[in-house]
Protein backbone atom coordinates (compact mmCIF):
# COMPACT_ATOMS: atom_id res chain seq x y z
CA UNK A 1 0.00 0.00 0.00
CA UNK A 2 1.33 3.33 -0.86
CA UNK A 3 0.92 6.20 1.12
CA UNK A 4 0.25 10.26 -0.80
CA UNK A 5 2.56 12.97 -0.12
CA UNK A 6 0.48 14.54 1.92
CA UNK A 7 0.06 11.68 4.72
CA UNK A 8 3.51 11.23 4.34
CA UNK A 9 4.43 14.47 4.79
CA UNK A 10 1.80 14.42 7.96
CA UNK A 11 3.37 11.72 9.49
CA UNK A 12 6.61 13.64 9.41
CA UNK A 13 5.29 16.53 10.91
CA UNK A 14 4.04 14.46 13.80
CA UNK A 15 7.34 12.56 14.48
CA UNK A 16 9.60 15.31 14.11
CA UNK A 17 8.39 17.36 17.59
CA UNK A 18 8.45 13.93 19.29
CA UNK A 19 12.08 13.46 18.20
CA UNK A 20 13.02 16.70 19.46
CA UNK A 21 11.32 16.00 22.91
CA UNK A 22 12.73 12.69 23.32
CA UNK A 23 16.37 14.33 22.39
CA UNK A 24 19.24 14.38 25.03
CA UNK A 25 21.05 16.97 26.93
CA UNK A 26 24.20 18.36 26.30
CA UNK A 27 24.48 18.95 30.49
CA UNK A 28 26.53 15.43 31.82
CA UNK A 29 23.28 13.82 33.81
CA UNK A 30 23.10 12.14 37.18
CA UNK A 31 21.79 8.30 36.98
CA UNK A 32 18.47 7.57 38.33
CA UNK A 33 18.19 3.90 38.87
CA UNK A 34 14.52 3.41 38.80
CA UNK A 35 12.80 0.13 41.15
CA UNK A 36 9.08 -0.15 40.28
CA UNK A 37 9.37 -2.23 42.31
CA UNK A 38 9.92 -0.03 45.34
CA UNK A 39 6.28 0.57 47.09
CA UNK A 40 7.31 2.79 49.60
CA UNK A 41 9.29 4.87 46.96
CA UNK A 42 6.65 5.03 44.73
CA UNK A 43 4.19 6.00 47.54
CA UNK A 44 5.97 9.00 48.38
CA UNK A 45 6.81 10.09 45.08
CA UNK A 46 3.20 10.79 44.72
CA UNK A 47 2.31 12.74 47.73
CA UNK A 48 5.15 14.83 46.63
CA UNK A 49 3.56 15.13 43.00
CA UNK A 50 -0.09 15.59 44.67
CA UNK A 51 1.36 18.16 46.97
CA UNK A 52 3.67 20.17 44.92
CA UNK A 53 2.99 19.51 41.11
CA UNK A 54 -1.28 18.51 41.10
CA UNK A 55 -1.48 22.65 41.36
CA UNK A 56 -0.60 23.12 37.58
CA UNK A 57 0.45 19.63 36.00
CA UNK A 58 -2.20 17.03 35.22
CA UNK A 59 -1.99 13.27 34.82
CA UNK A 60 -5.17 13.21 32.48
CA UNK A 61 -4.55 9.58 31.65
CA UNK A 62 -4.27 7.88 35.06
CA UNK A 63 -6.91 7.62 37.85
CA UNK A 64 -7.04 7.99 41.51
CA UNK A 65 -7.89 4.25 41.61
CA UNK A 66 -5.89 2.69 39.19
CA UNK A 67 -3.24 4.31 41.33
CA UNK A 68 -3.88 2.82 44.69
CA UNK A 69 -4.66 -0.38 43.39
CA UNK A 70 -1.14 -0.41 42.26
CA UNK A 71 0.88 1.38 44.88
CA UNK A 72 -1.71 -0.46 47.64
CA UNK A 73 -2.77 2.68 49.02
CA UNK A 74 -5.98 2.21 51.01
CA UNK A 75 -9.01 4.70 49.15
CA UNK A 76 -9.22 6.15 52.90
CA UNK A 77 -5.70 7.39 53.01
CA UNK A 78 -5.84 8.15 49.28
CA UNK A 79 -8.58 10.33 49.15
CA UNK A 80 -7.81 12.32 52.51
CA UNK A 81 -3.92 12.86 51.47
CA UNK A 82 -3.92 12.54 47.64
CA UNK A 83 -7.43 13.51 46.59
CA UNK A 84 -8.31 17.50 46.45
CA UNK A 85 -11.24 19.68 45.67
CA UNK A 86 -14.60 17.56 44.88
CA UNK A 87 -12.58 14.60 42.96
CA UNK A 88 -14.08 11.36 43.19
CA UNK A 89 -12.20 7.86 43.97
CA UNK A 90 -12.85 6.66 40.44
CA UNK A 91 -12.10 10.25 38.39
CA UNK A 92 -8.99 10.99 36.05
CA UNK A 93 -6.15 12.64 37.46
CA UNK A 94 -7.04 16.14 36.12
CA UNK A 95 -6.32 19.37 37.63
CA UNK A 96 -8.85 22.56 37.93
CA UNK A 97 -6.68 25.40 36.49
CA UNK A 98 -7.89 27.21 33.53
CA UNK A 99 -5.59 26.35 30.03
CA UNK A 100 -6.01 30.45 29.41
CA UNK A 101 -5.14 31.79 33.27
CA UNK A 102 -2.34 29.41 33.09
CA UNK A 103 -0.98 30.15 29.37
CA UNK A 104 -1.23 34.22 30.66
CA UNK A 105 0.30 33.42 34.09
CA UNK A 106 3.80 31.05 32.55
CA UNK A 107 3.93 32.14 28.56
CA UNK A 108 2.50 28.41 28.09
CA UNK A 109 0.43 26.30 29.41
CA UNK A 110 1.92 23.86 32.23
CA UNK A 111 1.94 20.20 30.33
CA UNK A 112 0.29 17.01 31.30
CA UNK A 113 2.76 15.01 32.80
CA UNK A 114 1.33 11.44 32.27
CA UNK A 115 3.97 10.49 29.94
CA UNK A 116 6.56 12.53 30.41
CA UNK A 117 9.54 10.12 31.74
CA UNK A 118 8.22 8.38 28.45
CA UNK A 119 9.11 11.47 26.46
CA UNK A 120 12.29 12.54 29.18
CA UNK A 121 14.43 9.60 30.25
CA UNK A 122 14.40 9.48 34.39
CA UNK A 123 18.01 10.57 34.83
CA UNK A 124 16.79 13.66 32.69
CA UNK A 125 14.30 14.59 34.90
CA UNK A 126 16.34 13.47 37.91
CA UNK A 127 18.67 16.11 37.23
CA UNK A 128 16.32 18.55 36.16
CA UNK A 129 14.27 19.17 39.36
CA UNK A 130 17.95 19.49 40.90
CA UNK A 131 18.98 22.04 39.13
CA UNK A 132 17.41 25.28 39.35
CA UNK A 133 19.09 28.04 40.41
CA UNK A 134 19.22 31.42 40.86
CA UNK A 135 18.42 34.08 37.97
CA UNK A 136 16.77 37.81 39.06
CA UNK A 137 16.66 38.04 35.05
CA UNK A 138 14.15 35.57 34.58
CA UNK A 139 10.25 35.74 35.55
CA UNK A 140 10.46 33.43 38.24
CA UNK A 141 13.84 34.73 39.47
CA UNK A 142 15.38 31.05 38.46
CA UNK A 143 16.77 29.17 35.71
CA UNK A 144 17.62 25.81 35.15
CA UNK A 145 21.15 24.05 33.86
CA UNK A 146 19.54 20.94 31.99
CA UNK A 147 16.61 23.45 30.48
CA UNK A 148 18.11 27.29 29.72
CA UNK A 149 15.24 29.82 30.38
CA UNK A 150 12.93 27.36 31.57
CA UNK A 151 9.57 28.61 32.14
CA UNK A 152 8.30 26.74 35.25
CA UNK A 153 9.08 28.49 38.83
CA UNK A 154 11.15 26.26 40.70
CA UNK A 155 8.03 24.46 43.42
CA UNK A 156 10.48 22.70 45.56
CA UNK A 157 12.58 25.84 46.59
CA UNK A 158 11.13 25.67 50.05
CA UNK A 159 12.87 21.88 50.55
CA UNK A 160 16.12 22.26 48.67
CA UNK A 161 17.36 25.92 49.21
CA UNK A 162 18.56 28.60 47.50
CA UNK A 163 20.99 27.19 45.09
CA UNK A 164 23.25 29.42 42.77
CA UNK A 165 25.51 28.79 39.67
CA UNK A 166 28.91 30.37 40.42
CA UNK A 167 32.30 29.58 41.58
CA UNK A 168 33.17 26.82 43.99
CA UNK A 169 35.29 24.87 45.64
CA UNK A 170 34.94 21.29 44.31
CA UNK A 171 36.53 18.01 45.98
CA UNK A 172 38.74 15.84 43.67
CA UNK A 173 40.63 13.45 44.79
CA UNK A 174 42.86 13.20 48.24
CA UNK A 175 46.29 14.12 49.10
CA UNK A 176 47.89 10.79 49.31
CA UNK A 177 50.86 12.05 51.36
CA UNK A 178 48.41 14.37 53.67
CA UNK A 179 44.97 12.33 53.49
CA UNK A 180 43.43 15.85 52.99
CA UNK A 181 40.89 16.09 50.00
CA UNK A 182 42.41 18.23 47.10
CA UNK A 183 39.93 21.26 46.82
CA UNK A 184 40.22 22.81 42.99
CA UNK A 185 37.94 26.03 42.30
CA UNK A 186 35.78 25.57 38.78
CA UNK A 187 33.37 28.04 37.40
CA UNK A 188 29.63 27.53 36.62
CA UNK A 189 28.84 24.98 39.59
CA UNK A 190 25.75 24.60 41.27
CA UNK A 191 25.98 25.01 45.28
CA UNK A 192 23.40 25.44 47.93
CA UNK A 193 23.96 28.94 48.92
CA UNK A 194 21.16 28.63 51.88
CA UNK A 195 19.91 25.66 52.44
CA UNK A 196 15.92 24.90 53.05
CA UNK A 197 13.78 22.62 54.98
CA UNK A 198 15.54 19.43 53.46
CA UNK A 199 19.23 18.60 53.50
CA UNK A 200 20.99 17.92 50.17
CA UNK A 201 20.06 13.87 50.79
CA UNK A 202 17.12 14.19 51.60
CA UNK A 203 16.37 16.53 48.72
CA UNK A 204 17.98 14.34 46.50
CA UNK A 205 16.09 11.08 48.30
CA UNK A 206 12.82 13.12 47.80
CA UNK A 207 13.42 13.96 43.64
CA UNK A 208 14.24 10.14 43.48
CA UNK A 209 10.90 9.24 44.87
CA UNK A 210 9.38 11.89 42.85
CA UNK A 211 10.99 10.60 39.45
CA UNK A 212 10.22 6.85 40.67
CA UNK A 213 6.29 7.49 40.61
CA UNK A 214 6.45 9.37 37.40
CA UNK A 215 8.37 6.44 35.75
CA UNK A 216 5.46 4.68 36.94
CA UNK A 217 2.91 6.99 35.88
CA UNK A 218 4.38 6.57 32.51
CA UNK A 219 3.77 2.97 31.92
CA UNK A 220 1.67 1.47 35.00
CA UNK A 221 2.01 -2.24 32.94
CA UNK A 222 5.82 -2.20 33.20
CA UNK A 223 5.83 -4.57 36.21
CA UNK A 224 3.17 -6.71 35.24
CA UNK A 225 4.81 -6.93 31.63
CA UNK A 226 8.16 -7.75 33.17
CA UNK A 227 6.66 -10.51 35.62
CA UNK A 228 4.63 -12.27 32.68
CA UNK A 229 8.22 -12.02 30.26
CA UNK A 230 9.55 -14.19 32.71
CA UNK A 231 6.67 -16.88 32.27
CA UNK A 232 6.48 -16.47 28.49
CA UNK A 233 10.23 -17.40 28.38
CA UNK A 234 10.01 -20.10 30.90
CA UNK A 235 7.37 -21.71 28.34
CA UNK A 236 9.61 -21.35 25.69
CA UNK A 237 12.22 -23.28 27.26
CA UNK A 238 9.62 -26.11 28.75
CA UNK A 239 8.72 -25.94 24.90
CA UNK A 240 11.85 -26.23 23.42
CA UNK A 241 12.27 -29.73 24.77
CA UNK A 242 9.23 -31.68 22.55
CA UNK A 243 9.85 -29.50 19.61
CA UNK A 244 13.46 -30.42 19.77
CA UNK A 245 13.11 -34.42 19.99
CA UNK A 246 9.90 -34.05 17.16
CA UNK A 247 12.08 -32.14 15.07
CA UNK A 248 14.68 -35.20 15.76
CA UNK A 249 11.87 -37.89 15.07
CA UNK A 250 10.94 -35.99 12.29
CA UNK A 251 13.90 -35.93 10.04
CA UNK A 252 15.44 -39.30 11.14
CA UNK A 253 15.05 -41.67 8.31
CA UNK A 254 14.99 -38.55 5.77
CA UNK A 255 18.62 -38.45 4.29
Amino acid sequence: MKLGMKKIFALVAAFVPALALAAGSSVPLDEHRTDLHDTASLQRGAQTFANYCMGCHSMEHARYNRVAKDLDIPEELMMENLVFADKKFGDKMTIAMDQVDSKRWFGATPPDLTLVARVRRPDWLYTYLRSFYEDDSRPWGVNNVVFKDVGMPHVLAELQGNQVLGTALVEEGFDTLTGQPIMVEKEHVLYIEEEGTLSADEYDKLVYDLVNFMVYMAEPIAVERERLGWWVLLFLAIFFVPVYFLNKEFWRDIK
